[in-house]
């Protein structure tokens, strides 16, 4: 990682982490100032937003029983029309809910290419290592980090490309382990943003830097998630090698 990317990634870092130490659990107008410049950074480079759950103990703040998604929703139904990049709109929401997480929707400025945190990790230094532009990154948990592409927009030819509807929906992400591209129909948890069981969505290149072209990044990341894949399908196969003889 060059020194360039270094520096945006300490700035960056830096006021996320100081958010989330310093805001207490039973104190959300804790350093809310901190959290809307996070949040504005996002809406000047051009990413619609809109407001999402939070945790709740262990669960969501939606109250749904088995919600699929714990803090990881939106909280409208409209939010594909309801986000925006509006200042005086976003610091009314920051005031008015200043627990809430926040979603960027997909496919009208920015995509987003969602990959299993060890081929992302794995893919990142390659890309910065081959000196290829990579914009926006973040990591989602344990398990998953973002990479934020421009979109390739709406083709003229609707055959083309697909609607996320064709993909996978958030809820459904365990079910597909490798690369999940979030285009039209699609949102994001936008950092900074709170999970159950202290776990936490953050900025490791922040929103400053450059959306790439997605398909730039591409060949990497599919490369890295063949190899996480072939990786853990081996471990299984290992774990059943031990584990069948002592079922017998």
């Amino acid at each position: 990682m060059g020194a360039a990317d270094s520096g945006r990634y300490r700035g960056t870092e830096g006021r996320i982490s100081q958010w989330l130490r310093r805001r207490p659990k039973t104190q959300p107008e804790a350093d809310d100032a901190a959290r809307l410049e996070l949040l504005l950074a996002v809406a000047e480079a051009g990413m619609p937003i809109s407001p999402a759950a939070h945790p709740s103990g262990y669960q969501c703040s939606c109250e749904r029983i088995g919600c699929p998604t714990p803090a990881r929703h939106p909280l409208s139904f409209a939010w594909q029309t309801q986000s925006t990049t509006d200042r005086a709109q976003i610091e009314r929401w920051a005031a008015n809910q200043p627990l809430a997480n926040f979603i960027t929707a997909t496919g009208a400025i920015h995509d987003v290419l969602d990959v299993p945190l060890a081929a992302g990790r794995a893919a990142l230094e390659r890309l910065l290592a081959a000196d290829i532009e990579v914009g926006p990154v973040a990591q989602s948990g344990t398990d998953r980090m973002l990479f934020f592409t421009a979109t390739r927009g709406t083709p003229e030819d609707e055959d083309e490309w697909w609607p996320c509807e064709l993909d996978c929906h958030p809820e459904t992400m365990d079910e597909h382990p490798g690369l999940r591209w979030h285009c039209r129909g699609s949102y994001v948890l936008l950092p900074p943003a709170r999970l159950p069981g202290e776990l936490d969505v953050h900025w490791i290149r922040g929103p400053e830097n450059p959306l790439p072209d997605p398909l730039t990044l591409l060949e990497t990341l599919t490369d890295a998630c063949a190899q996480y894949a072939d990786t853990a399908d081996a471990n299984d196969l290992d774990h059943d090698a031990v584990a069948w003889p002592l079922s017998r």
